[in-house]
């Protein structure tokens, strides 16, 4: 099927699609790499019966390019980031992570995308300098762009000047900064700090926000400000995390993962954590990974499955009960397929007439020890060698990036 038409639609049937605004019974219209509102004539159809369809998740937060660094072997919780990235330069010193980092980094910000798309997640934020490759047609994932951003108040002159860089982010764009990311006093006081230099806007996402007590959470709303929160992180980096739920009542509250490095595998990984600690339930959790990161983050037409919206969604068997249960918990591999603007990525085999249908060439590939389909643009093996639990069968033909056919704007 390489290199032949993309049909210019299909329509999804016989699933319920749940997003957090409810379940709905009814045909998911896909054209053109969106939500359509109406299905067309002599549109192809795929019977999806006994499903449920959910929009693909949006990470709010991610380092794309150490997804595969080894991790820091921590001697115990640190106070705040200042103090677990000294250790981390020493980290960074030893034989395998100096290797992980030797990987040419286009490779490595693939590998950090295809790691989240293969979870469900087809749109990320990354937290560092711009790279050309995400301009690529063939990047496995959406990256936030047009964005302000800086690294920390305390890291003078390493990325963006604090100040400076709030003031060149344009109002109605996100600006987005580490921020009370510990559990002391210097924590503590970043909030202020900040607002103190003009830089507390309906337009600022603190991301981490540990340090941040129940004050400076209604100072934050009341701004219109958000939190991305990376739970998964700080617990492992500082034994402890923010209360989300304050937030996430309001609005103002957004997931990431942080990477692989300190954080979860990826963002149901991340999500299932949250449900084992009992720190937010699963409607909550579809809502802060979904619509809400796409709000905060200024993102229209993701993180939802609305008319006119990316056709960024996941398919998951409905044999956990009707609605965000199904998705919450759930892993990587029990995925049936994640398709990005409207068009099917990976997949489970007996789904390979949609690759068909969409014209699109599948490769078997194995995911956690069970078997899938990838779009053969995203076989890349210098790429998914650096994948855990992925591997590419040696006989499928693989080539280096192979163009994906976009259907739709990215």
């Amino acid at each position: 099927m390489d290199g032949a038409p993309a049909t210019t639609g299909i329509v999804l049937h016989g699933a319920a699609v749940v997003t957090p605004a409810g379940i709905a019974q009814a045909p998911l219209p896909l054209r053109a790499g969106r939500i359509a509102a109406v299905a067309g004539t002599r549109v192809p159809r795929l019977a999806l019966d006994g499903h449920l369809v959910f929009p693909a998740l949006v990470n709010a937060h991610d380092h794309l390019h150490v997804n595969a660094v080894p991790l820091l072997p921590a001697p115990g919780p640190f106070r705040n980031s200042y103090e677990w990235i000294e250790a981390f330069k020493a980290h960074f010193a030893e034989p395998a992570v100096a290797a992980a980092l030797a990987v040419p980094k286009d490779v490595r910000l693939r590998h950090g995308a295809l790691k989240n798309l293969l979870a469900g997640t087809t749109c990320v934020a990354h937290h560092d300098p711009w790279h050309p490759v995400f301009d690529a047609p063939d990047f496995p994932v959406a990256v936030l762009r047009e964005h302000g951003w800086a690294y920390a108040p305390g890291w003078p002159g390493y990325g963006p000047d604090v100040r400076r860089s709030f003031l060149d982010t344009p109002p109605d764009r996100p600006w987005m900064i580490h921020l009370a990311e510990g559990t002391d006093a210097v924590a503590r006081a970043e909030l202020a700090g900040l607002e103190a230099m003009g830089c507390l806007a309906p337009n600022s996402v603190l991301v981490h926000g540990v340090g941040l007590r129940p004050q400076d959470v209604e100072r934050v709303i009341a701004r219109g400000a958000a939190v991305v929160w990376c739970p998964s992180s700080n617990h492992a980096l500082l034994g402890a995390t923010l209360d989300p739920r304050p937030l996430c009542a309001a609005g103002r509250l957004a997931l990431g993962t942080d990477s692989r490095l300190s954080g979860a595998r990826d963002m149901l990984d991340e999500m299932r954590g949250i449900l084992l600690r009992g720190e937010l339930g699963p409607a909550q959790l579809l809502e802060i990974a979904t619509t809400a990161a796409a709000r905060i983050l200024r993102l229209p037409g993701r993180g939802d499955l609305s008319p006119g919206d990316h056709a960024d969604l996941i398919v998951v068997r409905d044999d956990r009960g009707a609605g965000p249960h199904a998705l919450a918990g759930l892993h990587r591999s029990e995925i049936r397929a994640v398709v990005r603007d409207g068009t099917p990525c990976i997949a489970d085999p007996d789904l390979a007439d949609w690759f068909a249908l969409a014209g699109i060439d599948a490769v078997p590939a194995t995911l956690d020890g069970k078997p899938k389909l990838l779009a053969r643009w995203l076989a890349d093996p210098e790429v998914a060698a650096l994948e855990p639990g992925l591997a590419l069968h040696a006989d499928a033909g693989l080539r280096r990036h192979a163009p994906m056919p976009m259907a739709g704007s990215r």
